[in-house]
């Protein structure tokens, strides 16, 4: 049975009520070797640029990564996370009032973007990496995207297993949510973790099931953007999935996704405008 919640969440001055329409999070990676775009947004010039492009395109976040998830990817040092995303985040902050994700999983990243002005931590191990990760979140008052993922970026796709993918992913979630609210976070999403340690047949089945989420009551975010599940169903590079992504998108929002996620916002943006014409009219 799902839990009712609060459905409207605050952002600095932007208010969004995530059950009324679908939102767009656009993926801005500051990073050199990025699953679909690596280098291409890589310094901070470019990275801003592109930025204020997902802005004008209908972005109603902006999702700022300095470290590459992507199936056997390496962490990337402290240091050099920082060094990729602050300055991002910071001209962003000052430039437009769009909410900013940080996407990390490490505890002193996450402090340093909610200081820079980020309001969100997107973090993929959904409190599980990092133990001092949530208490930085309660104490900025800040929002959090709880992600699901089996293992680690770089072991996630060793032959995944699941009994039960969806009971499974819904568990670990679970957890994330129960340590979220014992800290006092209210503003919380979950994110089933589209190719993140699952495989084709894993995402399809979550994509199905999307509505099993509905569970803990908060807004649903999908990421299937550009993803290797697309790649495998139409036997096509990572350029070359904007149409298989859109499908993804089309039928996660249909659903129950509330969030999607994804690297081609106008385009998106509109599929979505669209869907929700068809389920909300």
């Amino acid at each position: 049975m799902m839990i009712t919640r609060v459905s409207t969440y605050t952002f600095g001055n932007v208010r969004y009520d995530l059950f009324e329409r679908t939102h767009v999070i656009g993926i801005l990676n500051v990073t050199p070797d990025s699953f679909s775009d690596g280098g291409q947004y890589y310094g901070t010039e470019q990275a801003f640029k592109r930025g204020l492009d997902m802005v004008e395109g209908g972005a109603d976040f902006i999702d700022v990564g300095g470290e590459s998830t992507r199936p056997g990817s390496e962490p990337v040092p402290l240091d050099e996370e920082l060094r990729r995303v602050l300055p991002v985040i910071e001209r962003l902050a000052k430039s437009t009032d769009v909410p900013i994700s940080i996407d990390t999983y490490k505890s002193a990243v996450a402090e340093r973007a909610l200081d820079a002005g980020a309001t969100i931590v997107n973090d993929i191990s959904g409190f599980h990496f990092d133990s001092q990760i949530p208490d930085v979140v309660a104490n900025h008052h800040g929002s959090v995207i709880l992600m699901h993922i089996k293992g680690t970026p770089k072991t996630m796709q060793d032959h995944p297993h699941y009994d039960d993918v969806i009971e499974e992913v819904c568990s670990y979630l679970r957890e994330g949510i129960q340590l979220a609210e014992s800290k006092g976070i209210e503003q919380i999403f979950v994110d089933p973790g589209i190719g993140f340690g699952k495989t084709l047949e894993h995402n399809l089945e979550i994509i199905r099931k999307l509505r099993e989420l509905e569970r803990f009551g908060y807004p649903i975010i999908i990421g299937p953007s550009r993803k290797s599940f697309i790649g495998k169903i139409l036997d096509l590079p990572v350029d070359q999935r904007l149409e298989g992504t859109t499908a993804a998108v089309a039928v996660s929002i249909m659903n129950g996704a509330n969030v999607i996620r994804v690297h081609d916002v106008k385009e998106l943006k509109r599929v979505a405008k669209v869907v929700d014409a068809i389920v909300h009219s």
